[in-house]
């Protein structure tokens, strides 16, 4: 394994708070000295002078489709396309084909991603194939590996089968990730229900549909100890919902999306699947109190949902197409355009939530530059515009709602395990 010192970089350190210039020396897979300056032979140097580093973004919500449905993405491309987003660690979501709801299909995801280019972590289902009829075995996935357990893309509507479910999860030590919808509310929707539906003559989805289940699933974490973690919020009511249960001492933590904090339904321009996703795209009224949520750490987690879909999919609009769009290649440098460079958050505050707090839900040693911590190391060059093309991800997804967005934020390097595991222009 080589050497790779990094010199003259600005790091930045969720964990100690600082921002500052200082050289990293990465020797066998781990970080063994970072110091104002570091004189060491290296097989490698990398001059960072004028860029950041970061620990290794975490992304602990994405969907690799593999098993089932490589031809939308693999664990491979998947994990090269963290790679060239800076990400060296990604959870994967378990609606999969066949469904992760047993271990040896857990073992499967963990073997494969040791040899990819990100360190891949596995969900599990709550039920068996995702019905809501039969719990999985909890116990047996989390020895398997699996760092949650979750019903991702719907919830589970039986509340005594959820609570059993917490109290199992809670014994086995991992946290609950709620995609909190109510189906009944859904009703068959596919954007926001609001006058941008009208005005398409498609079917919506209220808000309350979210925050039902918020509320639900809080007063049962309250109730079994369980740690809660809330996916993809997208309301101004979910907002109100998570300051209360962190207020109540539920063990709770949230997430949202880029897309969440950009757009809303006033931006969808017709009838274009690549705006489709779920939650949908709210308000800006909703938008507002979800970029609040993320300034003042309501919201602690900032992920992607990364979902990614073949072309064609995308292709037949609303009615039809498939709900999510790809992230992983543009989550930074969207957030750090929209929120940083506007200042409402601050680097470190982006960094914290994309890296540290992440890494502490699921249970991984991440997140940080410490000494002795494993090398999974981003380098960006904040300075550095581009136009997001879809033509340049190396995930087989192109659907996103971004295309010909200017963002600031070059994923430099990416060093994963102690090797360097994306170079820009290599």
């Amino acid at each position: 394994m080589s050497t790779i010192l990094i010199k003259g970089g600005m790091c930045v350190d969720p964990l100690r708070g600082t921002v500052k210039k200082e050289d990293i020396l990465i020797r066998d897979g781990i970080i063994e000295k970072r110091a104002e300056s570091v004189k060491a032979k290296a097989d490698r140097v990398i001059d960072a002078k004028g860029l950041t580093v970061t620990p290794g973004i975490v992304d602990m919500h994405v969907h690799l489709r593999d098993p089932g449905q490589n031809y939308k993405e693999d664990i491979f491309t998947g994990a090269l396309a963290a790679a060239h987003g800076g990400v060296t660690s990604v959870l994967a979501m378990p609606n999969t084909k066949p469904v992760m709801d047993e271990p040896d299909r857990i073992s499967y995801v963990v073997n494969k991603g040791k040899v990819s280019a990100a360190h891949v972590y596995q969900v599990s289902a709550i039920t068996k194939g995702m019905k809501g009829e039969e719990l999985t075995d909890i116990a047996g996935v989390a020895k398997a590996g699996a760092r949650a357990v979750s019903e991702d893309g719907k919830s589970v509507m039986n509340a005594k089968l959820l609570r059993e479910a917490m109290l199992q999860a809670k014994e086995a030590g991992i946290p609950v990730c709620s995609h909190c919808e109510d189906l009944s509310l859904v009703n068959g929707g596919v954007m926001n229900d609001d006058e941008n539906a009208v005005r398409l003559g498609l079917p919506g989805i209220n808000n309350a549909s979210e925050d039902v289940i918020i509320a639900r699933d809080m007063v049962l974490a309250k109730d079994t100890g369980c740690h809660l973690h809330l996916c993809h919020c997208s309301t101004a009511g979910s907002v109100d919902l998570i300051r209360a249960g962190k207020t109540m001492g539920v063990d709770l933590s949230a997430e949202t999306c880029p897309h969440y904090l950009i757009l809303t339904s006033d931006d969808i321009p017709g009838d274009d699947g690549n705006f489709k996703m779920n939650p949908p795209l709210r308000s800006a009224a909703d938008r507002a109190a979800i970029r609040a949520a993320v300034a003042d750490d309501t919201i602690d987690i900032l992920v992607t949902d990364h979902a990614p879909h073949a072309r064609m999919e995308k292709a037949g609009g609303f009615r039809t197409a498939p709900f999510g769009i790809v992230g992983l290649e543009t989550s930074v440098a969207l957030i750090y355009t929209e929120m940083v460079r506007t200042g409402e958050i601050t680097l470190l505050q982006m960094i914290r939530k994309m890296t540290l707090n992440p890494a502490k839900v699921m249970g991984i040693e991440a997140g940080t530059l410490e000494e002795g911590a494993p090398a999974d190391v981003a380098v960006f060059d904040f300075e550095r515009s581009y136009v997001i093309d879809p033509a340049d991800f190396r995930s087989k997804g192109i659907n996103t709602p971004f295309t010909g967005r200017e963002v600031y934020g070059k994923t430099m390097y990416t060093i994963c395990g102690g090797e360097v595991v994306w170079e820009e222009n290599a």
